[in-house]
């Protein structure tokens, strides 16, 4: 195995060289638990930590590694190394926090393509697929669907699902396929190039895990029984996870995500929503709200049937979702800075107090 089979490029050993981190080793970021990591490059598998340094400047979970990033290490053991170095990411795909205004917490990063997997029985919801498609656009990541448990539908069923899909996502690559039957996965698995890093997204149960296995051709991950009463699998993927696909391709497993909420991610919400985006530029008033202004081109193509009211409804929805972020992460900064002055305000008076 050699390093450009995990995914390794020109351009980052041409950031290696100016940065003069040829001393050190290339490895990239396969798994992470609590600022413990494992790394993998062409010689093998390293339990590794990050130096004091890069640790003690590290001002967010930005800063850190992630699956998926390339580091520059040493090695002092055996299979143990050093993280002295994160290089620069080409995409880093991320959510809003669960829980935590103004927060974000990364999923993967150096990811090309995202396969967003939804079951097509009870978990089936378009709105919940615009949102990773979401995240993905605005991470520059490419987002293909794979709609999983075709089995449990007939033909004609499947072909009016994708039909909705088709009417609502423009231009999107939906690929149909049953775990269980196998159909359509010698189709995915030729969609995956060499060299190329993949991530799977979706909720729990949805069969990432054993689409993971059944591209693979490997049982590399557990998989849980269908639990009767809601007819889905039980979520068994605990961590992140890159792993190496005997056709070439790198794959990123992610646990499953009950929320995905949106960031200050604008650009996504432009090219998910791009019809949207494009009729807004034919309103009446620059300033025009979209919700009750005459000479409005949304509200006129939603009169005519030409826009979907449930898509325009969900972006609106994540519209406002990116407002309320934007608006936490400015208050939060407003808090440090009053903080950080009452500090220095508080130095200043004690200082002058000794003497």
């Amino acid at each position: 195995m050699t390093l450009n089979d995990l995914g390794y490029s020109k351009d980052l050993e041409n950031y290696r060289v100016s940065q003069n981190l040829t001393s050190f080793s290339v490895a990239r970021v396969i798994t992470e638990h609590k600022e413990r990591y494992i790394v993998k490059n062409d010689i093998g598998e390293f339990e590794a930590e990050l130096i004091g340094n890069l640790r003690f400047t590290a001002t967010k979970r930005i800063d850190f590694p992630a699956v998926g990033d390339w580091v520059a290490i040493s090695e002092y053991d055996t299979n143990k190394s050093l993280i002295h170095h994160v290089f620069p990411r080409k995409s880093l795909l991320e959510r809003q926090a669960v829980g935590k205004h103004g927060e974000k917490q990364i999923i993967a990063t150096n990811i090309d393509i995202g396969f967003v997997v939804q079951a097509i029985n009870r978990d089936f919801n378009i709105n919940r697929l615009e949102r990773y498609l979401t995240i993905c656009n605005a991470s520059k990541v490419k987002p293909i669907i794979v709609l999983t448990k075709i089995d449990l539908l007939t033909k004609t069923e499947l072909e009016s699902i994708i039909k909705n899909i088709s009417s609502r996502i423009q231009n999107i690559t939906i690929f149909p396929i049953s775990n269980k039957t196998l159909d359509g996965i010698e189709a995915l698995k030729m969609s995956i190039i060499p060299g190329e890093t993949y991530s799977l997204l979706g909720s729990s149960g949805v069969g990432k895990s054993s689409l993971l296995n059944a591209i693979s051709g490997k049982h590399l991950m557990k998989t849980g029984e269908i639990s009767e009463g809601i007819d889905r699998g039980k979520h068994i993927t605990t961590h992140r996870e890159l792993i190496l696909l005997k056709n070439g391709g790198i794959i990123i497993d992610n646990p499953g995500m009950r929320e995905v909420g949106i960031t200050d991610n604008s650009e996504g919400l432009e090219i998910t929503f791009e019809n949207i985006a494009a009729l807004s530029k034919d309103c009446r008033f620059s300033d025009c709200t979209h919700s009750h202004e005459k000479g409005c081109a949304i509200l006129k193509a939603i009169e005519n049937e030409e826009l979907d009211i449930k898509s325009y409804d969900n972006f609106q929805r994540m519209e406002r979702e990116k407002q309320f972020f934007e608006s936490s992460i400015q208050e939060k900064r407003s808090k440090d800075k009053a903080f950080g002055k009452m500090i220095r305000a508080n130095k200043k008076i004690r200082k002058q107090q000794k003497f």
